[in-house]
């Protein structure tokens, strides 16, 4: 009777993990179909309020692409999107990693003062920042240029990544340094040799903030770039799509699916490292 009752529960275990799993999956991969689908309904279809939104009424069409690929300039927005992304990656990962070790390993009770306020650097609102950098893009001349978007987005991809490798840092043993320091290394050997093959999950995970802030950033993009050939996509696609009290939701969602699937992608190819470094990051 036990041996049963045992048997029941472990079922019962397993089928309530399972619908739970089923639940989630469920709910995680809604936007990606209700992106699909909206891409390849016909525009009739999409505003018939008696179909089945869920489903399919007419045959699936391709119109949406074509407008999305023909009547904008969706592939330059994505070269421009990447061209920025890499850019500010570069430049948060060269001053946030040095910037947050120091911080870690830094001594007093100032250390973790400084790194609280650097951090709130970042919660400062977009909308109070880019007047007064609008007026320094203006004096550098780099209105209407993709490198005015390169000098002011690590303005707040650099406090946050400074702050998340920070804490990350700081649950590396200091033992293992001084190891390394013992067997003949430099402080920088130290550093480069055992210290960052060890902070790769916090440093991707500062990649993938901030690549994903410049996808889909809006304030900035739409003040400092008045040329719809500079536009990134965070910019062009509700610039373009949407006129006046017209949405283009075929096109619009083509255009989310397209830039979220990589994403998305990279995401599960490196889930484990990412939850690693909030997860770390977050122990001190």
């Amino acid at each position: 009777m036990t041996t049963r009752s045992g048997g029941a529960r472990r079922i019962a275990g397993r089928a309530g993990h399972a619908a739970i799993l089923v639940f989630f999956v469920t709910f995680l991969a809604f936007p990606f179909y209700w992106m699909l689908i909206t891409t390849f309904k016909t525009t009739q279809d999409l505003h018939d309020i008696n179909n089945n939104p869920y489903l399919f009424h007419d045959a699936p069409t391709l119109d949406h692409l074509r407008v999305l690929f023909s009547d904008t300039m969706f592939l330059q927005w994505i070269s421009n999107t990447m061209l920025v992304g890499l850019a500010v990656v570069i430049i948060t990962l060269v001053l946030a990693v040095p910037a947050g070790y120091a911080l870690a390993r830094m001594k007093g009770p100032w250390a973790q003062t400084l790194g609280i306020g650097i951090f709130l650097t970042y919660l400062v609102p977009p909308t109070i920042l880019f007047i007064p950098f609008s007026r320094i893009i203006a004096d550098l001349g780099l209105q209407d240029s993709l490198w005015s978007l390169v000098l002011v987005y690590p303005s707040f991809t650099v406090p946050f990544c400074t702050w998340l490798l920070m804490g990350f840092f700081m649950a590396i043993p200091r033992d293992l340094e001084d190891a390394a320091m013992v067997d003949g290394l430099s402080r920088f050997g130290a550093f480069f040799k055992v210290v960052m093959p060890i902070s790769l999950a916090g440093m991707l995970t500062a990649v993938i903030f901030a690549f994903t802030l410049v996808m889909q950033e809006f304030v900035y993009g739409v003040t400092f770039i008045t040329s719809s050939a500079s536009y990134t996509i965070g910019v062009g696609v509700p610039t373009f799509l949407v006129r006046g009290d017209v949405y283009f939701w075929g096109s619009m969602m083509g255009a989310c699916l397209i830039a979220s699937v990589p994403i998305a992608i990279i995401y599960n190819m490196f889930v484990d490292r990412f939850v690693a470094g909030f997860t770390m990051g977050a122990v001190k």
